[in-house]
């Protein structure tokens, strides 16, 4: 079936060619943004690496925003924007892969400041970026937790995100290591994730995720409500900054 993404591009998509060129896209975003269709990780992508884009460079006038070019516009239409962008292009493996990959770096030099290593409490920030502050207040308490002093490397950013694109997959896999209705520990939590992903986490991101998550201080935390808060992450990577 169409996703909703690729629904309004067709709309957008007037002689039918399923190309769309920059001015379309701008207004294809904005109808993105303003819906409330549960789009696929690619759309969201998409539409993330924008935004993401847009917030790396200095912070301009409102009415200056639709004249800037991101990186992403520059990649999809030209320096000039005389380029127009084909859907089926991006929803190849390939684009899609050099596309997070380009995500990932825009991410990470945000938060760390353009250095090359992340503060650990930045990256913490990073985590509890997109959700809900009000459903989350005591995630954003337990920053304080965190130790200054630590870095997380660019890998170790690169690892999280690949986990963070198989949630589906880890819920599972705590299913085969855990009992699913009960709070699970760090090893536990750490084979999980390499059996959905077939990569480790490293000891700095997962005790980050302990201390950010773990609400009673026990060393375990509830897996459904720490999937519930990524999903719900994800979702909200859909708003501008």
């Amino acid at each position: 079936p169409h996703t909703g993404f690729h629904i309004a591009f067709k709309m957008l998509d007037v002689d039918g060619n399923e190309h769309v060129d920059k001015k379309e896209f701008l207004k294809l975003k904005k109808i993105i943004r303003n819906s409330r269709v549960r789009l696929p990780k690619e759309d969201v992508l998409l539409i993330t690496a924008n935004n993401s884009s847009a917030s790396l460079g200095a912070q301009r006038p409102a009415e200056e925003a639709e004249g800037v070019n991101t990186s992403l516009q520059t990649l999809f239409f030209g320096r000039n924007g005389e380029k127009k962008l084909q859907y089926l292009d991006f929803r190849s493996g390939e684009f899609m892969e050099d596309l997070q990959a380009e995500v990932q770096q825009m991410e990470f030099l945000q938060f760390s400041r353009g250095m090359d290593t992340m503060r650990r409490e930045d990256f913490a920030a990073w985590l509890l970026h997109y959700t809900n502050e009000e459903d989350n207040q005591q995630c954003w308490q337990n920053l304080r937790r965190i130790p200054a002093g630590q870095s997380i490397s660019f890998d170790e950013f690169k690892a999280f995100c690949l986990f963070t694109n198989n949630l589906d997959d880890f819920g599972f896999s705590v299913k085969l290591v855990a009992d699913a209705h009960r709070p699970i520990g760090l090893a536990q939590f750490k084979r999980a994730v390499k059996i959905a992903t077939g990569h480790d986490l490293s000891d700095n991101v997962l005790d980050t995720i302990f201390k950010l998550f773990d609400m009673d201080g026990d060393d375990r935390l509830s897996h459904k409500e720490f999937l519930s808060v990524m999903e719900d992450r994800v979702l909200r990577g859909l708003k501008v900054r």
